[in-house]
């Protein structure tokens, strides 16, 4: 693989593929196509005895919608092409959730690891302060969230430090998604994006024609699948899929990958990983070796969930999953796309397989903004008039039914509860979208085109409608 392959070219080259099935006229597909604002910065961090300088950067990609939505990663990997890329894929991927924001991301090059949790904490706080004076964070202007190599602590310190700098502003709150709960966010937040994941090819798995297109059968039970990645995402989706009768055949992480055709059991190797430092040598699981290896193992679906360009023009070919869902962002190169096209193979495009995460920070950031908890108001209102509603019953059948039944019948939703109702809805309706762009259109010979197709129209005509190109 090129090492100087470019993320951004390649995301531009898919869009370019897809917007000759637009009827927009060129000007408007070229801003719509490059990024609005870049941000390369560089501070001074005392890091022990001595002073370094780190480097760091925040895109906005687009202001047809505003603010602007993205995580924020730490990786020695991060760089202005990444970054780049990545906002433009958080555009195209908004447009097709239907979440009203422009697309934008952050990253700073550092490895984690090297670094203490407080000097962790003084890189983001003086990140965030850079942010705020180039206004490039605020509830209604850019809201950051988690991304590679950060979470709930480091969204934490980057609020702290906002509203510190904004006393008195009310709605600081919606400056930040992924938050933890008691700092304001969401239930449901962490294992968004691995459900959704979940959501989007056990859709796809329950369409007819696209089933009957691949030679399999129907549903998402019983197959065959590999996850590359025990991170967040690739854990939380591999549970899922578990949990909802698939075989969870192959999993892999830097150290290597493991295989069991007869099925692995995602808790116990995650807790096996947790105690060795390894998923390998995990008990009647074989060990692949390279964590690349498991890309190639025999499998219905595959989910690589790590990092870019691990499926590429020199293993494509060998890859025999009939199904590839991009729980990563770009984790297969333009060749690989057309390689695997040829083969008959499906891919599921990132830019709106791994939307779980903005979907349910929307929800979070709406939270925020209206200062009141999902279910708070509905709760106990549902309760008592679904009890109304089974003592009814009750009285009319002459029959009781049992405590553990009415339970479940009266429940009234928890803010889990409807944040991840909201997020099974947009997953099917934005699943659902592209596969009628795909199967309509005998010229589109991908997902990832129709899922560009979806959202180059729909950002286009906000574009359109804004009057901004009369």
């Amino acid at each position: 693989m090129n090492p100087e392959y470019s993320f951004f070219d390649a995301v531009c080259k898919s869009f370019d593929k897809a917007s000759k099935f637009t009827n927009f006229d060129a000007g408007i597909l070229e801003q719509i196509k490059q990024c609005n604002s870049v941000l390369r910065m560089h501070f001074p961090v005392k890091i022990g005895d001595k002073i370094e300088v780190i480097k760091a950067y925040r895109v906005q990609h687009s202001h047809h919608k505003q603010p602007c939505k993205g995580g924020i990663r730490f990786s020695e990997m991060v760089n202005l092409d990444e970054v780049m890329a990545l906002a433009a894929l958080m555009t195209y991927k908004c447009a097709i959730v239907d979440v009203p924001f422009g697309g934008a991301k952050g990253g700073i090059s550092i490895d984690p690891k090297k670094y203490s949790p407080y000097e962790l904490e003084k890189i983001t706080r003086r990140y965030t302060s850079e942010l705020i004076k180039k206004k490039f964070i605020g509830p209604g202007e850019d809201v950051p969230a988690p991304d590679y190599g950060t979470g709930e602590r480091e969204m934490a310190w980057i609020l702290d430090t906002y509203t510190a700098m904004h006393p008195g502003e009310i709605d600081s709150l919606a400056c930040v998604t992924g938050k933890p709960v008691s700092q304001g966010g969401v239930r449901g937040r962490k294992e968004a994006t691995g459900l959704g994941v979940f959501y989007g090819i056990r859709e796809v798995c329950n369409n007819q024609k696209v089933m009957d297109r691949l030679g399999l059968s129907i549903g998402i039970e019983g197959k065959k699948i590999i996850v590359q990645g025990l991170g967040n995402v690739g854990y939380h989706a591999a549970k899922f899929f578990q949990e909802n009768g698939a075989i969870i055949v192959g999993l892999a992480e830097y150290e290597g990958s493991i295989y069991n055709d007869f099925g692995l059991d995602v808790e116990a190797v995650f807790q096996h990983r947790k105690s060795t430092g390894s998923i390998l040598d995990y008990p009647g699981a074989q060990n692949l070796g390279k964590n690349t290896d498991a890309l190639e193992a025999p499998c219905d679906i595959l989910v690589p969930a790590a990092l870019e360009n691990v499926i590429n023009g020199e293993n494509a070919s060998r890859v025999q999953a009939k199904i590839i869902g991009e729980a990563a962002n770009g984790p297969l190169t333009p060749e690989a796309d057309e390689i695997l096209i040829n083969k008959g193979a499906l891919v599921i495009p990132d830019m709106y397989l791994n939307a779980g995460g903005v979907t349910v920070s929307y929800f979070e950031w709406v939270k925020n903004l209206s200062h009141v908890r999902y279910g708070r108001v509905e709760k106990r209102f549902m309760e008592n008039q679904n009890a109304n509603l089974v003592s009814q019953i009750e009285e009319m059948t002459g029959k009781s039914v049992t405590d553990i039944q009415k339970k479940l019948l009266v429940h009234g939703p928890d803010e889990i509860d409807l944040v991840r109702s909201g997020l099974e809805d947009t997953m099917i309706k934005a699943t659902n979208e592209i596969l009628d762009c795909w199967i309509g259109n005998p010229e589109i010979k991908d997902m990832r085109t129709a899922a560009f197709v979806v959202a180059i129209n729909k950002v286009g005509t906000s574009y359109s409608e804004l009057g901004i190109f009369p």
